[in-house]
């Protein structure tokens, strides 16, 4: 078996990285510079997509959407035109579903498989080994999957068919999108009325309003006055687009995803696509005139 990977961002990076320790690989980016890394931490370079598809059967790819793992695989010089039949393609991108169920369908035209199995727990996570998986397809594409993926994580789920991976994804970025506004806004109000803001973030650890905003977005990086969490506005606001529209795609309604997509759209188009996360805050204490963190200034 070998292993190849496309994709070496923060995320995709940093799953390569464990997957590296238990694996020999050959990786491919569109930054040589991320490449040349790899291969002084032991991997192989891939001069193209061609050259993964001709030496890797097993083929994991982490793009940022959906679209572009379909370049990736379908276009001109492409992943299917060299794959051997009977290889293996692991989407680990957060993507759109519907997307990917069609991808796949297309790959298994000319022999190929295709599973989904996107991650949460951030870089982090990773480096960590500690990282959830969800992995979308048939039980024998999963653990086909698992003697490789076992390195990232122990915490490994089989959701069900080709694309479920994809929709639990959605579903966990959805309320993490939703707790994270939520939280910025409603720890904004307690300091503008009086609340010490550590104060408030350690009392709302131990209530019912607690999420993974209190428990480690404000005291790991808000309150630390090391505000950038490495991931983006746009990346979020895409998650919480997507799910919206697989909401409406299957007739489910989605009435507080949409506030928050609206409220990510407003954000980007203040601080820009590229921005950290966490710079939605700094919007809302603008609008509220006060600092959770007076400190940042």
């Amino acid at each position: 078996m070998s292993t190849g990977y496309v994709g070496l961002g923060n995320m995709g990076g940093a799953i390569a990285r464990r997957i590296l320790l238990q694996h020999s690989m050959q990786v491919f980016d569109a930054r040589p510079e991320a490449v040349q890394a790899f291969v002084k931490e032991g991997a192989t370079s891939a001069a193209s997509l061609a050259e993964i598809g001709q030496n890797c059967d097993h083929v994991f790819i982490c793009l940022p959407t959906s679209k572009q793992v379909r370049q990736v695989i379908f276009e001109s010089g492409g992943l299917a035109e060299h794959l051997a039949k009977g290889s293996l393609v692991v989407d680990m991108t957060t993507g759109d579903p519907v997307e990917t169920k069609e991808m796949a369908a297309e790959l298994a035209e000319r022999g190929i498989d295709m599973i989904d199995a996107p991650v949460s727990g951030g870089p982090i996570g990773a480096e960590r080994g500690t990282l959830a998986i969800m992995i979308g397809g048939p039980e024998a594409h999963y653990l086909k999957a698992r003697t490789v993926l076992d390195a990232v994580s122990p915490n490994i789920f089989h959701t069900g068919d080709v694309g479920t991976g994809h929709t639990m994804k959605l579903v966990n970025n959805v309320i993490a999108a939703c707790n994270r506004a939520m939280a910025f806004e409603a720890v904004t109000l307690g300091v503008k009325n009086g609340l010490d803001p550590a104060v408030c973030v350690d009392i709302l650890q131990k209530s019912s309003g607690r999420s993974y905003t209190t428990e480690v977005t404000f005291p790991q990086y808000i309150l630390s006055g090391k505000p950038i969490q490495g991931f983006t506005l746009g990346l979020m606001h895409k998650d919480v687009a997507l799910a919206t529209k697989l909401g409406e795609d299957s007739d489910t309604p989605m009435h507080l995803a949409n506030v928050v997509k609206e409220i990510f759209q407003s954000a980007l188009n203040v601080r820009g696509r590229d921005a950290d996360i966490n710079t939605l805050l700094e919007l809302m204490e603008d609008a509220a005139n006060t600092r959770v963190n007076p400190e940042a200034e």
